[in-house]
């Protein structure tokens, strides 16, 4: 007999199986076999560690932490092995979330606005990520990645602006200065 937690943590792989994967496809900048992968381990380590699980937080935010640390172990693990062999950057894979044919009709600027998100750095792509793509609020997020919330913050105005000085010519007026976009 499953206790309640059990079922309500089956009730949870079976309702965020999906968003688990996306959240771990653009972390990972676009790799659809290591987002699948990477969001099967983390529901494992979750299962395993559910007895550990205190009812502290949420079910989600504790596994959502399991799952941006899944996702760092794999990005370690794959820089140190394309460092080894010499590779740079894998194969990007469509996004998941094909929003029909309007999305799929302007495949250049998702890719060009893909290409800017994976150029991030880490804690600002996993800020973006979280709270402007998957909707967490910042304290969600914040706890997701183990970083308080005024850190945050810091990482999510780095980020945007990072994001507008990349794609500037894309805005209505064409090129804007850092200080037009504030």
């Amino acid at each position: 007999m499953e206790s309640d937690r059990e079922q309500r943590f089956d009730a949870f792989v079976n309702g965020y199986r999906d968003r688990a994967v996306r959240i771990a496809w653009r972390l990972l900048g676009g790799d659809g076999a290591a987002a699948e992968d990477v969001a099967q381990e983390a529901f494992v380590r979750a299962v395993r560690g559910l007895p550990r699980f205190r009812d502290d937080a949420k079910l989600s935010t504790w596994f959502y932490r399991i799952l941006v640390n899944e996702v760092r172990r794999h990005q370690r693990w794959r820089m140190l092995r394309d460092w080894r062999a010499g590779d740079r950057e894998p194969d990007a894979v469509a996004d998941p979330i094909t929003c029909g044919d309007a999305a799929r009709s302007d495949l250049g600027l998702r890719r060009r606005i893909g290409d800017a998100i994976a150029a991030l750095p880490r804690g600002q792509r996993e800020a973006f990520v979280l709270v402007h793509l998957e909707g967490f609020s910042v304290s969600e997020a914040a706890s997701a990645t183990g970083r308080a919330v005024g850190t945050m913050k810091s990482h999510l105005h780095r980020g945007l602006a990072s994001l507008r000085a990349r794609l500037a010519d894309l805005a209505p007026g064409g090129e804007r200065s850092a200080e037009e976009t504030r």
